[in-house]
C-alpha cells in the first residue's frame, strides 16, 4: 500500500531524512544523489531514444469511390 506524499506531515519528512542520513552517512549522500541524478538522466535519454525510434503506425488510404451504384435489395432485379 503506497501513501501519497501529501499525507506525510513535516515530522514524517524530518524522521525520514534523519533515517536516510543515518543509513548512508553524511559523506555518502552527495555521491548517492549524484548517482541517482545520472541514473534518471540515462533513463530519460533511453526512453526518449526508444520513443524516437518507434515508427508511426501506418495509415491506410481511404477506399476509392465505387463506380457502380449499389442496388436497393428490396427492389427486384430486372434482367
Amino acid at each position: 500500500m503506497s501513501l501519497p506524499i501529501a499525507t506525510l506531515s513535516d515530522w514524517h519528512i524530518i524522521v525520514l531524512a534523519f533515517l536516510v542520513v543515518l543509513l548512508f552517512g553524511g559523506k555518502k549522500l552527495p555521491e548517492v544523489a549524484r548517482g541517482l541524478g545520472e541514473a534518471m538522466r540515462e533513463f530519460k535519454k533511453a526512453s526518449r531514444d526508444i520513443h524516437d525510434e518507434t515508427p508511426p503506425p501506418p495509415t491506410q488510404p481511404p477506399p476509392p469511390p465505387s463506380a457502380s451504384v449499389p442496388q436497393n435489395p428490396s427492389e427486384p432485379k430486372h434482367s
